[in-house]
């Protein structure tokens, strides 16, 4: 198996249904996918999911089950969810070729999360704040409602049937890319952000506002590792010049 599918882990946050899940398993293997993740199953294990993961029972059984979503999502550089709704609050939003097609790139050399929502109400809005960007499987709007093993399938198929498109996998002759930061180190780094900015005087709906423009640009675009040394030093200084110790 390529290390690049080896990267991408499809993560099912409240799945309702065994079958469900077991379809999923069965669907990424069908594509040459390995890594399921699972985030408060409802119903699981059970028989029903082992019958319907047939010839995946492997991936089944390997599949991790966190208490969390921010467990699941700690040691990924790169979250994408999956949804049919959109809206300023919920990031950018690209057609699903265009957001496999940004997988496949940062999947080269980092951990990448797919997040699929529960059954019937896909992925709540703390959620959707947690990834980088999301993607949408075209549907007939008279039907827009897509079953969740039939979404893991759609997308597994998308990534992993077709070889991905010259370039896409290697970076232009003499540049070299480096991996990113992981979600964790994200996280912390947003603290400080945070903090810097209340020193610097945004409060409230402005603070928000940024920060949620922020996490969703850096969770999008990536933070190398010089990167991150770079904007904690800018912390760093705001706090020096602010007469604070903890920023």
């Amino acid at each position: 198996m390529a290390l690049w599918k080896k990267n991408i882990s499809f993560i099912l946050v409240d799945p309702k249904e065994a079958g469900n899940i077991g379809a999923s398993a069965r669907a990424i293997k069908n594509m040459g996918f390995s890594r399921l993740e699972l985030v408060r199953p409802s119903k699981y294990p059970s028989l029903e999911a082992t019958v319907f993961a047939h010839g995946a029972e492997d991936v089944l059984e390997a599949a991790p089950v966190h208490k969390g979503l921010k467990e699941a999502i700690a040691d990924k550089s790169l979250i994408v969810g999956t949804s049919r709704r959109k809206g300023r609050k919920r990031g950018l939003a690209f057609p699903l070729k265009e957001g496999i097609r940004r997988i496949l790139a940062a999947a080269q050399k980092n951990r990448v999360a797919i997040l699929f929502g529960t059954e019937d109400k896909g992925l709540s809005n703390k959620e959707v704040d947690e990834c980088g960007f999301l993607m949408g499987i075209p549907s007939d709007p008279q039907m827009p409602s897509i079953n969740l093993a039939q979404a893991v399938m759609l997308v597994a198929y998308e990534a992993g049937a077709r070889p991905p498109r010259k370039g896409v996998m290697n970076p232009p002759a003499g540049k070299k890319t480096q991996p990113f930061i992981n979600k964790d180190e994200m996280d912390f780094l947003f603290t400080r952000i945070k903090h810097s900015l209340e020193l610097l005087g945004y409060h409230g709906d402005t603070e928000a506002s940024l920060m949620r423009s922020l996490k969703h640009l850096v969770g999008r675009a990536g933070l190398t590792e010089w990167e991150l040394k770079l904007l904690h030093g800018v912390c760093s200084s705001v706090g020096k010049k602010a007469g604070s110790d903890k920023a």
